[in-house]
């Protein structure tokens, strides 16, 4: 009992001396704990109330019903987005909140029916259409409600049930490509292989009450970003990465140096080591077949205009049709069809994944599919986001050529033209 009192009596004393200190010292330790926090709620703040003030439009494109056309003319559209790339003052990021504008690409299975939606702010909608007419001249665009909004505020509920996750990459570094549209090229007749064609024919494969919603959300990164953080991986993988040393380790080294030589400098005049050069191999004999082809490819995307992305795969459904072998297992089986071993691949991302065990796991699986489906309905850029080039995007999101025979995909019936020139005029 002593003892416990004892302790007891150790630890009262503790907290007041814990207490004396923090007393003492609150007024330089607090604020830069409340400025950084307050900081990113601020920022998170403006930010959505910046995106939130503009005007958005949602455009549905039904492709042309005889396009013979790779994706590559979808390129053109991202090349044209990236124009609203631009920087900001002090005052635009952290008073006025301004972002980057971004726009949402969106592949849409309703019950099996496929649909290609594009959401943007409505000031860039003569933009889109510009370019997809330039590319398309027979598309259909037409300005659409907003799908998310037929279906319930609060997902997951009584009647429905999600899978979902955010779309993560396999290589940690961006500038690793994944398989793009001219590696689907057949060698011997040299046909196009559509590289959506898999995906489309599993989300055509889902019945009633299903759905399957895929997003990428992309804004333009600045041109540094290929110079710098891509130019790191180009150079890495010629084995020309240089070391950084940390302000410490230079110190450390110097310290070192005029130690050793301190007698020496001190008895005759001090020379300078020359530096010596290494010898180098040339590429074509360092590197193997396959780092070669690795290295080709990187500096290939790195040559082309670069987008932050933010992706998502979302199964809707109702609890009774609900089928997770063909929502959730089909879908992803799709996407890996993207992926090269030796480049870039997607995975689910394990933090947003909507699938929880050990401890409460009801209320953190329900937690973390409300946020999902939150920030889907939202085209919010939370989470994990990764680099594509423009080559990338028009892989992943194009209009879907003429061999694509998926009976969900509606298409445009009749050509469009223009009205005879010699019609009479009274």
């Amino acid at each position: 009992m002593d003892i416990l009192v004892s302790s007891l009596g150790e630890i009262i004393v503790s907290l007041k001396t814990a207490g004396q200190v923090f007393n003492n010292s609150w007024f330089f330790t607090l604020p830069p704990i409340f400025y950084f926090l307050f900081k990113i709620l601020w920022l998170e703040h403006i930010r959505d109330a910046y995106v939130g003030a503009a005007t958005w439009v949602l455009l549905e494109i039904i492709a042309p019903k005889n396009i013979e056309k790779s994706p590559k003319p979808m390129e053109s559209l991202f090349v044209g987005f990236a124009g609203v790339e631009k920087g900001f003052s002090t005052y635009e990021n952290n008073v006025d909140g301004m972002v980057t504008d971004f726009m949402s690409l969106e592949m849409v299975s309703n019950e099996g029916t496929v649909h290609f939606y594009i959401h943007v702010m409505k000031k860039h909608r003569n933009l889109v259409e510009a370019h997809l007419y330039a590319q398309y001249p027979d598309v259909e665009i037409m300005e659409v409600p907003d799908y998310v909004d037929n279906f319930p505020a609060v997902m997951p509920n009584s009647q429905w049930r999600i899978w979902g996750a955010d779309i993560a990459t396999t290589k940690s570094h961006d500038a690793y490509p994944i398989r793009t549209y001219p590696s689907y090229e057949e060698t011997v007749t040299g046909t196009m292989i559509d590289p959506l064609a898999g995906l489309i024919e599993v989300m055509g494969k889902i019945g009633p009450g299903q759905h399957i919603w895929l997003q990428w959300v992309i804004a333009p990164t600045s041109p540094s970003w290929n110079s710098t953080t891509g130019k790191e991986l180009a150079e890495k993988l010629k084995g020309k990465e240089k070391k950084k040393e940390s302000l410490f380790e230079a110190l450390l080294k110097d310290i070192t140096d005029v130690l050793t030589n301190i007698f020496k400098y001190l008895s005759g005049p001090v020379e300078f080591a020359a530096e010596k050069k290494k010898d180098e191999q040339p590429l074509d004999t360092r590197l193997s077949p396959m780092e070669r082809d690795v290295l080709k490819a990187v500096e290939a995307n790195l040559g082309k205009v670069q987008f932050s992305t933010k992706g998502r795969c979302l199964y809707v459904s109702k609890r009774e049709n609900y089928n997770m072998s063909i929502g959730v297992s089909a879908v992803w089986g799709a996407l890996k069809q993207f992926g090269d071993d030796n480049l870039n691949g997607f995975k689910p991302d394990g933090e947003s994944k909507t699938s929880k065990q050990y401890a409460f796991t009801k209320t953190r699986l329900d937690y973390a599919q409300r946020k999902l489906y939150r920030r889907y309905k939202n085209r919010s850029r939370d989470g994990f986001k990764t680099v594509f080039s423009s080559e990338e995007l028009a892989t992943l999101f194009h209009l879907p050529d003429i061999s694509v025979l998926a009976p969900a995909m509606s298409r445009v019936e009749a050509k469009r033209g223009g009205a005879p020139a010699n019609l009479p005029i009274e």
